[in-house]
């Protein structure tokens, strides 16, 4: 039995598809449907897009590769792909019944055999890389990069371009919800004692100066940069974990604003200040190359407080706004919820993270 960081990955994209599967999680009530309908309806459906079919299969395949492999490197290898097969399966089955109790969700037995099959493909797949050594390969280059005690880094880091494909009201700006917070909470304590206990109560919310906007792009790219380097030693190796993690947080940055505005629009968002963020970003993360891991995760901890910091003390604009209108309305509602939580969670999740890290007993540099 050999540590993993698939079984804590298997367990978030289970996780991320029941977010995915269930969201708004509101209006549930019985419809009057027999929850076998949907089993013996007929295949096709009558309403269907290669769209659907295609996100079905992809969206289950990560999770049935995640379980074969978790299974795999748990001594149980035979039972690997039946296990992960059936766990992703008996998922999909819970989520389809559960969409009847949705207005807004369609339950469909052809999604159910799309998730399973998404599901199959990716555990074989995990099967076959495991019986030509690219696994063990994979895991020898993994401890060499980023050492044994490297899986909580590995699972944020591949998290945090998926947090960034939902839009932010500043770029690389996650974690910004006290104002998001307050509303909640006013409508939750309209009209009792507890009104007057809300976070912000009468604090005035300052936009964002350019300046200010600048430093926060350049602290947002610093965090995954120092997050990486708490399990990475070698410097070469951490310049080219900076620069691809650089490259990889403006990409998919791009590819969130192509997505909301159209290809036409998905570089309008680097403007001056975003520009010198980035390299400034960059600038910081060669600075830090020499620091140890312990002082990196220290430097981290402090970073990250004073991003959170700066971010929830400014409202989010009115074209932010319109941005997540054409999320909740439009093509996205499969994901609005997913990336939304993705979004707000991941830098207090790394923040819990780091402290543990920080607090434990003296690593090496």
């Amino acid at each position: 039995m050999r540590h993993t960081s698939a079984w804590p990955l298997a367990l978030i994209y289970a996780v991320l598809i029941v977010f995915a599967s269930l969201f708004p999680f509101d209006g549930w009530r019985a419809q009057g449907i027999d929850p076998r309908v949907f089993l013996f309806a007929k295949i096709p459906p009558p309403y269907w897009t290669w769209f659907d079919v295609n996100i079905n299969i992809v969206g289950y395949a990560p999770l049935g590769f995640f379980l074969a492999l978790a299974l795999m490197r748990s001594g149980k290898p035979v039972l690997s792909v039946p296990l992960a097969f059936a766990c992703g399966t008996l998922l999909s089955l819970c989520m389809e019944f559960l969409q009847i109790y949705l207005p807004r969700r369609v339950p469909s037995n052809l999604d159910l055999v799309l998730n399973a099959g998404g599901t199959l493909v990716g555990a074989l797949l995990a099967a076959l890389l495991e019986r030509l050594g690219a696994l063990s390969r994979w895991s020898a280059f993994r401890s060499k990069w980023l050492g044994d005690d490297s899986g909580g880094v590995l699972v944020l880091l591949a998290l945090w371009p998926f947090a960034l494909l939902f839009p932010a009201a500043v770029p690389f700006g996650l974690g910004q919800v006290l104002e998001r917070l307050d509303e909640t909470l006013q409508d939750l304590l309209l009209s009792t004692p507890f009104e007057d206990w809300l976070p912000l109560g009468d604090f005035a919310m300052t936009p964002l100066s350019l300046v200010t906007e600048m430093l926060c792009v350049m602290l947002g790219l610093w965090i995954p940069c120092l997050l990486a380097y708490c399990a990475v030693r070698h410097m070469g190796r951490r310049a080219l974990a900076a620069l691809v993690l650089v490259l990889l947080g403006v990409g998919v940055t791009a590819l969130s604003a192509a997505l909301s505005w159209g290809p036409a629009h998905a570089w309008e968002w680097v403007d001056l200040p975003v520009r010198i963020g980035v390299w400034g970003g960059l600038g910081l993360a060669v600075i830090a190359l020499p620091a140890s891991r312990r002082m990196c995760a220290v430097l981290l901890l402090l970073v990250l407080v004073l991003h959170l910091s700066i971010l929830n003390q400014a409202p989010t604009n009115v074209y932010f706004a319109q941005t997540l209108q054409a999320w909740e309305q439009g093509r996205f509602i499969r994901f609005y919820g997913l990336g939304q939580w993705l979004g707000w969670l991941w830098p207090y999740v790394t923040l819990v993270y780091v402290v543990v890290r920080v607090s434990r007993r003296q690593q090496p540099a």
